[in-house]
This record gives structure tokens, C-alpha cells and sequence, in this order.
């Protein structure tokens, strides 16, 4: 809770500001094999396609066109982040709960939530050609059935 008096954190001028006319775009479609539920790195196929775009500034989209898998960016270091994510992901919908829709399985209504709660596509700018991710982010696909799928993401880039 935020009490009265106290100051927020200090936001910064702006570094690297530039402008540009957006001259180029591009879009692909990459088919991801899922093994199951979990993270699926896909960072080097939207790194490679951005390479392939010939973009050297603006943004790429990426979008899972599926409801029961879902995209996320998040840490690539150590791999303990993706387990305990998965695990609280099955806390917060579990696969066995109290669900009207159970058509597909046990395991089909609670993807439907896990997909809600993360997203089904991600908006990530492009520097000097490549990825403005952090140090230590990567872009996941997360397969939140039971079984493998075969998975498939939709790219965009816009810019110059």
C-alpha cells in the first residue's frame, strides 16, 4: 500500500530518441511442435525473422493464434523460473476443477484461463536490427495441454 508523503520512483529523460518513416514491413508464419505442457523458446525463430525483414528499427508482433497455448516473455537464465511459473499457472487453474466446459478433456478449460491470464500475442521493439529484449529475457510459446500440438505463430514487422 502506498502511504501519503512517500515519493514514487524517478522516471528519466529519454535516451535514443528517433524518428523514422516506416518504409518496410514483413510477415511469416512459424509451426511450433510442442513436446507438451511447458515453455517453448521460440526467441531465435522471431530473432531470425526479424534478420530476414531487412528491419533495422520499429516493432514486431507476434501472435499465437490458439486458445489453449499462449506467449509470454520472460527470464531465459535459469530454468527453475519456467517450473515454478508452471506450477503456480496450475494453482491458479487447475486441471481438474469445477469447469462446465470439459468437451476436450480435463486439461482443455483450464488452458483456456491460463491463456487468458498470460496473452495470446506480444508487441516487441526493434533496435539496430534486432530484438530490444533485456539480458535476460526470451520469448516462450506455453503449451498448456497435456499432450503435444503442433503450434502456430503468426509474425509481423513494421518500420524502417
Amino acid at each position: 500500500m502506498r502511504q501519503a508523503g512517500r515519493s514514487a520512483g524517478k522516471i528519466g529523460p529519454l535516451e535514443g530518441f528517433s524518428t523514422a518513416e516506416v518504409t518496410r514491413q514483413a510477415s511469416a508464419r512459424v509451426k511450433v511442435a510442442t513436446p507438451g505442457p511447458g515453455f517453448t523458446d521460440i526467441t531465435e525463430a522471431v530473432a531470425d525473422f526479424v534478420a530476414q525483414s531487412g528491419l533495422r528499427s520499429g516493432l514486431v508482433s507476434v501472435f499465437c493464434r490458439h486458445t489453449s497455448a499462449s506467449l509470454t516473455i520472460q527470464e531465459n537464465a535459469d530454468p527453475d523460473v519456467r517450473v515454478d511459473l508452471m506450477t503456480a499457472l496450475d494453482g491458479f487453474a487447475p486441471r481438474h476443477g469445477q469447469y462446465v466446459h470439459g468437451m476436450e478433456g480435463p486439461d482443455d478449460m483450464p488452458a483456456h484461463i491460463r491463456t487468458m491470464v498470460t496473452d495470446s500475442g506480444l508487441t516487441i521493439p526493434v533496435r539496430d536490427g534486432r530484438l530490444a529484449l533485456g539480458t535476460w529475457q526470451g520469448i516462450y510459446l506455453i503449451e498448456h495441454r497435456d499432450r503435444a500440438h503442433r503450434r502456430e505463430i503468426a509474425l509481423h514487422a513494421v518500420g524502417a
